[in-house]
């Protein structure tokens, strides 16, 4: 039975120049990444460019600079990728107004409120699902929470990301979704018990392969 190799392994395959590792590594935070795009891009940006192509760049980025990452976690990692993220943000709106200087100040105000964009990913997660076991502990929620998002029906996870993430009211995503605010609270409710069970299943897959890649 051939054994998957571990998250450090991979990581150390990828630092030296894998393109698979590589490849394997990037595709499991992208829907965190476009996720944490796509807040910035709404909510600070008010969408005046496309969240994929921040997230294509950060991507390209990522393999280019693999072999200087010195972290050995997931924790690590996802804050190098988030810092690379920023960068590319803060690339796409100088493009956007024609500026060429690049802005340090920038760059760290967007990696901080990505920052707490995983932070409240996490939190939403933890008041979702049962209580995450050890194993899935090494895990980062935001990143596994990202996961779940992205299989959810595409109303259900504008609610919860108008709501969650961007902290609009009830008033302002009926704006958003074109819905009455009465609507708007149905569909959130819905939206909260969908994300529930979903958390629930993924939560228990995820201790199921940490046991198996572990014995």
């Amino acid at each position: 039975m051939q054994v998957e190799p571990t998250f450090v392994e991979r990581l150390n395959q990828a630092r030296g120049g894998d393109g698979s590792a590589q490849g394997d590594l990037l595709r499991r935070f992208e829907p965190w990444l476009r996720l944490l795009a796509r807040v910035q891009v709404e909510s600070r940006f008010a969408a005046k460019f496309d969240a994929s192509d921040v997230v294509q760049q950060t991507l390209l980025e990522a393999v280019k600079a693999f072999p200087q990452f010195r972290g050995s976690t997931e924790a690590e990692l996802t804050a190098w990728l988030r810092t690379i993220l920023a960068h590319a943000l803060a690339h796409e709106m100088r493009r956007y107004h024609g500026t060429a200087k690049r802005d340090i100040t920038q760059e760290v105000s967007l990696e901080a409120e990505l920052a707490q964009s995983s932070h409240r990913l996490g939190a939403l997660l933890a008041e979702s699902g049962p209580t995450p076991s050890q194993q899935v502990a090494r895990r980062e929620l935001d990143v596994v929470l990202a996961d779940i998002l992205a299989r959810l029906p595409e109303d259900y996870r504008d609610v919860l990301i108008f709501r969650h993430l961007e902290n609009l009211s009830h008033d302002e995503i009926a704006a958003r979704m074109n819905r009455s605010a009465g609507a708007v609270r149905m569909l959130w409710v819905r939206a909260l018990a969908a994300l529930r069970e979903a958390c629930g299943s993924e939560l228990d897959e995820l201790m199921m392969s940490e046991t198996n890649g572990s014995s």
